[in-house]
Parts: structure tokens; sequence; C-alpha cells
């Protein structure tokens, strides 16, 4: 069977992935609060977190929080600081959770760090978390919790430390392979800079250019910003304002490039629903400085998701909904509108390295625009490396 007939019976799966994500999305605890914890402490008796971390931790983590000498410890595996807001915001509690319950290697981690499942309760360990999190006292800093999932097309709000490489096919007509290397910098608490190098392999179609064979090329590079305006852990959302400046480095003769610099700004917010959904959306518009080149546009984008966790600590599955819609301004009501029902993965125990396939289906001009396969590897390197955290 032609890989190209699969555009047949993608219909099918966002309904079903739609179903999906509107059961998930109501507040179903995460399973941890769904599962009895230890049945040798009890709510009453659970101590306060100070005292947990004081009885439990502080002989390697220090009093402080900031890691005990090796000389006291033994051992010489360096030791997080966690008043180092920059290191102790970025996961959420789920991830300490995990740590502390089943021990360093539940992510990869050294196995220095032991587990404390069998020793504190469910209610003991929640407040040594909370406790922990009191050693970093500047709230500037975005919780992870507000750290929702990628979608494929639409960008987040939270600052990241990243590079992620993403790719499309298009599954009927003519070739068309494009994707962005993207580069991401987080920059203090609240602010992210990053690069986007995008690139493509095309067919060329004859009958239209007068030649055959194929195309490639590195299209117009882009430099960006983000800055987040709001964030609250209490009402689950996240506020960023951001833009990119494009720059005409690509061929224009080959379809690579607009020979004009545009200026991209949008808007990104993301809002938690529950324990595990979310919401996200981006809208913003293209402005280029030669209009003969290019026109003004601008485009929305909205995600929907949930994200499933695979046993107590395992990895996370999210399946997302993006509704996207682009095209000129002067002409709102031609808007492509597309679907893009996908998936994100985890790949490695750290959380780290992810994947996410997906295919966007148009809404609109069905007849005119192909169905494409969509997808990326992402990589958190500030997390650790490539090589690391499997």
């Amino acid at each position: 069977m032609d890989p190209r007939d699969v555009s047949r019976w993608f219909p099918y799966l966002t309904g079903a992935a739609t179903a999906v994500l509107l059961v998930g999305l109501h507040d179903v605890p995460r399973a941890e609060a769904t599962e009895p914890g230890p049945v040798h402490a009890s709510r009453a008796s659970a101590r306060s977190g100070a005292a947990v971390f004081e009885s439990s931790c502080a002989t390697c983590h220090g009093a402080d929080g900031r890691g005990a000498a090796q000389s006291q410890v033994g051992f010489d595996v360096t030791l997080p600081d966690f008043s180092d807001c920059s290191f102790a915001t970025r996961e959420p509690n789920s991830d300490w959770s995990a740590i502390i319950h089943k021990g360093g290697p539940v992510r990869a981690f050294d196995e220095k760090m032991p587990a404390f499942g069998e020793a504190l309760s469910d209610d003991e360990i929640q407040a040594v978390i909370e406790h922990v999190r009191t050693f970093c006292a500047d709230d500037a800093w975005p919780r992870g919790e507000l750290n929702f999932p990628r979608a494929i097309v639409t960008e987040k709000a939270f600052p990241e430390d990243e590079v992620l490489l993403s790719t499309g096919s298009t599954l009927e007509g003519n070739v068309e392979i494009a994707g962005k290397l993207i580069l991401e910098k987080r920059v203090g608490a609240r602010g992210q800079v990053e690069a986007v190098i995008p690139y493509g392999v095309r067919q060329r179609d004859r009958e239209t250019d007068g030649r055959g064979g194929w195309a490639e090329g590195v299209g117009d590079i882009a430099f960006g910003a983000k800055y987040v305006l709001f964030d609250s852990l209490a009402s689950q959302s996240i506020l960023s304002l951001a833009g990119e400046a494009i720059l005409p480095t690509g061929d224009e003769s080959d379809g690579y490039g607009k020979d004009t610099v545009i200026f991209e700004p949008f808007v990104a917010y993301g809002q938690g629903l529950g324990s595990l959904g979310f919401v996200q959306l981006q809208a913003g518009t293209e402005l280029p400085t030669k209009y003969a080149n290019a026109s003004n546009e601008g485009y929305g984008r909205l995600v929907l998701g949930r994200t499933f966790t695979t046993g107590r600590f395992g990895g996370d599955l999210s399946p997302m909904i993006e509704l996207v819609a682009a095209g000129e301004l002067d002409n709102m009501a031609a808007f492509d509108w597309d679907c893009v029902p996908e998936l994100q993965i985890t790949l490695s125990r750290r959380g780290h390295v992810r994947a996410n396939v997906g295919v966007s289906l148009p809404v609109t001009g069905a007849s005119e625009r192909p169905t494409e396969l969509l997808g990326y590897l992402l990589w958190d390197w500030f997390d650790g490396g490539l090589d690391e955290g499997w």
C-alpha cells in the first residue's frame, strides 16, 4: 500500500483522539494520588516538611539545602543546590516525588540518592517537597508545573533550554520535506533567546517551474526572544510575549526565502486544566519590511491536551489536538485552517528527550493542500546530555 494512503484514515484518528482527550480532561488525580500510600504512617502522624528534611535529608543536602561537603558525606557525587532557583523550579512536584519514593535511578540519577518510599508516608514526602521549595527565595521563576508539553506547531509560554529538530513531509502530491532546527537558551528567571534554522527538500514540479529533479536548501534564519509576563501556580496559568526577526538568508529562486526581513511578534499562553489537562494558545503576525516580496500575515493556534503517566512513576504520554489558522491579514475570511492530532512521548527515563508525531489535516482547501506527516525530537539539555538519563 502506498504510504500516502494513510491520509484516508487519519480523520478517524482525529475523532478518536478528541474523544480520548475529552474523557481525560476531567480532573482525574495523578496515579500516586489514587493508589494507597504506605500503611506504616497515617496522615495524623505525618511530620512537618522541615522535620522530615532535618532527619532524612540534611545529612547529605545540608540544613540550608546547598549540599553538604564531600568530606562529610563520604562520596564525590556533586549534590544539587536547592537554593539555586534555576535548578529548583524547573521540574514539577511529580518528578521530585518519584525520586524521593524510588531513589535516584528512577530518573537515571546516581543510586546514592536512596529511596524513601518505605520510610516516609505520602503526606510526609509531599511536605518535604514543599519545604525544599522554600530554599529558592525568588518567586520570579515560573514553576515546572506550568511547563506544559510542547505541541508540534504551537510555541509554548514557558522559557526553556532545549534543542528541537522538527520535520514534516507531504503525504499527497509531489514530495516535500520541510523542518526547523531550533536552539533555545533560557535567560534569567523569565527570559529566553533562540535561533531558528529552517531547511527543506522538495520535488520540483516540471509543469509549474520548467525544471524537474529536486531542490534543497536552508531557509530564512530567525532570531527570537521570549519573556514571561505573568505566571501563577495557583491558577495554573502562564503568559509570555515573544518576537522573531526573520532574515532573508534563504534562496528565493528555489522557494526557500522571501528576500525581505520579517518581524514576527506573538503572544503565547498556557492554562492547566485540573491535574493533567492543558490548553495552550499562540497568536501572532508576520510583518515584512518589503511589501512587494511578502504580505502581512496573521495566525492563531490552539492546543488541547492531556498527559497520562505510564505506571506510578513512569514516562509520559501526551495526546494533543492543535487547531491552526493562518493567512493574509487583509483577507481573514480566506485563512487556511488545519487540524493536527498528535502524540508526545518521553524517550529517556529522565524525560529530557522526547518525541512527537502527528498529522496535519487540511480543514479548508483540502482538495488543494496536502495532508502532512509532522514530528519532532526534543532534547532539554539543561537536564543532561544526550548520553545521560536513559
